[in-house]
């Protein structure tokens, strides 16, 4: 493969290895927040307003930040009726048409979430809730993972390219 894919896929698997390993972490910070609300509500009886929507946000992020590691890693789910019993190459070439429908797909989710983002913070959008949080900064991580789980996706292209090929990168 040329440099400049070389080069890219290994940036990118790069980026998507700190930020996964990164928000792998943020399970334990939902975990403390949904202890927090326990102990808040049951045995302190002091109910936090904003700790439910963290626990949504932090969630949110985990999910949406996550998919482009779980993605390099080769560990999202598939449906193995026939990809299983395929060889190395022919399963390159099945991901290649595949990844075609993921690519169009992420690149509308993407406008869909800029738009939506620009939107959030012309409008300085809140949740209709007593805490009443700002929207725009669980709207930017949505765009900021789709973005990541979008590179990602050429990434891995480029990688089953090379192996239909017969190359390394």
């Amino acid at each position: 493969m040329p440099n400049l894919i070389s080069s890219y896929v290994k940036f990118i698997d790069g980026i998507t290895s700190i930020i996964g390993k990164v928000t792998m972490y943020l399970v334990f910070v939902m975990m403390f927040i949904l202890v927090l609300s326990f102990v808040t509500r049951n045995i302190i009886n002091f109910p936090l307003i904003w700790i439910i929507e963290m626990a949504q946000f932090t969630m949110t992020a985990y999910y949406l930040m996550g998919g482009a590691y779980s993605m390099m890693d080769d560990q999202h789910v598939r449906m193995d009726l026939v990809y299983g019993s395929l060889s190395e190459k022919n399963k390159a070439k099945m991901d290649l048409f595949t990844s075609s429908f993921l690519i169009f797909y992420l690149i509308i989710l993407l406008l869909g979430s800029y738009s939506s983002l620009i939107y959030t913070i012309e409008t300085n959008q809140k949740l209709f809730t007593a805490w009443a949080p700002y929207v725009w900064p669980i709207k930017c991580i949505m765009s900021m993972g789709i973005l990541l789980m979008l590179l990602q996706s050429f990434s891995v292209f480029f990688k089953d390219l090379a192996k239909v090929r017969g190359l390394k990168i």
